[in-house]
């Protein structure tokens, strides 16, 4: 497993990352898996033996539920392993128990380190953009955390573009710690993270950790044209995410990632899993399982190369439109775009036909 700097921190994490939301499958989550204590154990103990030693969570996942499955397994390894949680969604009906507040991040640090069976996180999130809280207020929280010990570094998850640099911003300028990592939505299908988050991660010396490559299961290999998605997965079990924007494009990457599958003897999450850690200005990604057969296979994608040609081919069937200011730029000075940017701006000019 390689293993990377976080951001612009000393914290150095594995390329994958275990996630666990299918952790426990209570309390509205009974369609993201049903993994309980013995075999989130041996979860654990796969991941070790594979050199991944970060465990990805939240409060929201199960309703807390899947922090204490997580914690039960891996009891008496704390010092083996690095942990992640969350914060941030409304999870009751107290006005004060949401967003990224004060009050809301001091009670929820507290209950999730209870669950854990830890005094501490080697990383934090703020869940999703709390517009109602002066972002002082968050910045300045995550800070005494991190004085305190109760976390080492602190993130944010499905910021925009402006809101990352905001908070990041005021952190420096304020002299407070600021976050090491965006965590983000990114597949071969969902591409709209191109446009600014993964630029403005790399700019700011944010990691960009990505969640749910597969598409929160649009892309496990069981769905397509002529394949509804099981009753036993999330995408057949009622769950709302995510929002496509074109179901024949979903079809058309979904028919890319099979050809090149065939290519390599592979399955379609093992090409959308190579495809997206190869990806420009992504840090680790999150991947999941809902048993052990397919934690391995999950696992086994990070051998896999694609050829050039296979990656251009996964990547031209889903490229974002050249929005504005995107192809204003692409047509007038993409030399001019920052490094972090210039592969995304080559690829307008293909859309525009420019690169002829």
């Amino acid at each position: 497993m390689e293993y990377i700097y976080l951001g612009n921190s000393g914290l150095r994490v594995p390329k994958y990352i275990l996630g666990t939301i299918p952790f426990s499958g209570t309390n509205g989550f009974e369609a993201a898996g049903n993994v309980k204590e013995e075999e989130a154990r041996r979860m654990v103990d796969i991941s070790l033996e594979a050199g991944i030693n970060m465990f990805d969570t939240a409060n929201l996942y199960s309703q807390g539920d899947a922090e204490k499955v997580l914690g039960a397994a891996i009891k008496g390894r704390r010092d083996e392993v690095l942990l992640t949680s969350k914060t941030g969604f409304p999870l009751s009906e107290n006005p004060n128990g949401q967003g990224a507040s004060r009050n809301n991040i001091l009670t929820s640090i507290d209950q999730s380190l209870e669950r854990l069976g830890t005094d501490y996180l080697d990383l934090y999130f703020v869940h999703l953009w709390d517009g109602q809280t002066p972002v002082e207020e968050t910045v300045e929280t995550m800070d005494s955390l991190v004085k305190s010990g109760k976390i080492r570094h602190w993130g944010v998850s499905n910021y925009s573009g402006w809101a990352l640099a905001k908070t990041h911003t005021y952190a420096k300028q304020a002299g407070f710690i600021p976050p090491i990592t965006q965590q983000i939505y990114y597949t071969p299908e969902a591409r709209e993270a191109e446009y600014e988050l993964l630029p403005a991660g790399t700019e700011l010396g944010v990691g960009s950790m990505i969640w749910s490559p597969l598409g929160e299961g649009l892309l496990n290999g069981k769905i397509g044209r002529d394949k509804e998605a099981p009753e036993d997965t999330r995408q057949g079990g009622g769950w709302p995410e995510p929002w496509v924007m074109d179901q024949e494009r979903l079809y058309q990457v979904i028919d890319a990632l099979e050809e090149v599958a065939k290519n390599h003897n592979a399955s379609v999450p093992q090409i959308a899993y190579t495809w997206v850690k190869d990806r420009p200005n992504v840090g680790p990604i999150v991947i999941a399982a809902r048993n052990e057969e397919q934690l391995r296979e999950n696992i086994a994608s990070f051998d896999i190369q694609l050829t050039k040609e296979e990656h251009d081919k996964i990547e031209s069937v889903a490229r974002p439109a050249p929005i504005y200011p995107h192809w204003h730029r692409a047509m007038s000075a993409p030399q001019m775009g920052s490094p972090s940017e210039i592969g995304y701006l080559q690829a307008y000019e293909k859309s525009m036909g420019m690169d002829d």
